[in-house]
C-alpha cells in the first residue's frame, strides 16, 4: 500500500504544486484542486519545468518523453527555439509552457512565437491552460501505469 508522502510525491511529479498534491492525496478532485490555485502557486509549478529541447525540471523522465518529437528537429530549429525561449523568459518572466507531446519543433517554435504577441495576463492564461493539460496526462499515465 502506497503512503500519503509517496502518493503526494508521485502527484507532484504531474504537478509541483504541493498545495494542489495534498488536496489530490486527500480525495479532492484534480481539476477542482487545480482551480484553487493561486498565479503564484501556477508560477511555482511552471519554474519546475525545464525549457522546450532542454532537459532537466522536476519530473525529467516526463519532459524528456513528452518533448521527444521536438528533439528530433534540425539543428536549426534547435537553436532558434533556444533562442525564442529566452526572448519570451524576459519578456514574460517564466519558461514557456506547451503540451509538447506529439508535436514537432517547428509546429512548437510557431506556437511559441504566436503566442510572444499576447499580454501578460492573457498569456499566463494560456501557459496555465497548457500546464493543466501537461498535468492532466501525467496523471493519466500515472493512474493507468
Amino acid at each position: 500500500m502506497e503512503s500519503s508522502n509517496d502518493l503526494e510525491s508521485r502527484l507532484y511529479a504531474c504537478l509541483a504544486s504541493r498545495r494542489w498534491a495534498r488536496a489530490v492525496a486527500s480525495g479532492q478532485p484534480a481539476d477542482e484542486a487545480m482551480d484553487a490555485l493561486t498565479d503564484e502557486e501556477w508560477l511555482e509549478a511552471m519554474r519546475a519545468h525545464p525549457r522546450i529541447g532542454e532537459r532537466g525540471g522536476d519530473a525529467p523522465a516526463s519532459s524528456e518523453r513528452e518533448q521527444s518529437r521536438a528533439m528530433e528537429s534540425s539543428a536549426e530549429t534547435k537553436a532558434a527555439l533556444s533562442a525564442e525561449n529566452r526572448r519570451y523568459e524576459e519578456r514574460f518572466g517564466h519558461v514557456f509552457l506547451i503540451s509538447a507531446s506529439g508535436r514537432s519543433g517547428e509546429e512548437i517554435l510557431g506556437e511559441l512565437r504566436r503566442r510572444m504577441k499576447n499580454d501578460a495576463k492573457a498569456e499566463l492564461e494560456e501557459a496555465k491552460r497548457e500546464l493543466r493539460k501537461i498535468a492532466s496526462a501525467r496523471l493519466e499515465r500515472m493512474v493507468s501505469a
